[in-house]
């Protein structure tokens, strides 16, 4: 059982991610922006992020910049729906600063599941 947090402003994606993770075993913790979930990271690591970067207070890119200068380890799972044609260009930079996946909302459970175990399974 790994401990997963999602950080997403979308309540029905953190619903849902919730739903596939804690289904498939997982302890999952929700944080609706990169301030908060720095925060909670910072209070206990979490064994995988899955994040989403494009929210208000703290976007996504600045908050894998920030966990990867402080735990250059951590885990990090890129999710977004982008903004206007930008989803790639998202996604191919927060790849570039170390997010491990990454992938385009809509999301599909079980390719997000499979890439958190894939993962999971590297310790």
């Amino acid at each position: 059982m790994a401990r997963i947090l999602v950080i997403d402003d979308d309540p029905m994606i953190t619903k849902l991610l919730h739903s596939v993770f804690e289904n498939a075993g997982h302890k999952v913790t929700e944080a609706s922006d990169g301030k908060i979930g720095i925060k909670l990271y910072r209070q206990d690591p979490f064994d995988l992020i899955i994040l989403d970067l494009v929210m208000p207070e703290k976007e996504g890119i600045e908050t894998i910049m920030e966990l990867r200068c402080d735990f250059p380890d951590v885990r990090i799972i890129a999710i977004t729906g982008g903004v206007r044609g930008e989803t790639d260009v998202l996604l191919t930079a927060a790849k570039d600063l170390g997010a491990l996946s990454a992938f385009k909302k809509p999301l599909y459970s079980e390719d997000i599941l499979k890439a958190a175990e894939e993962i999971l399974k590297e310790d």
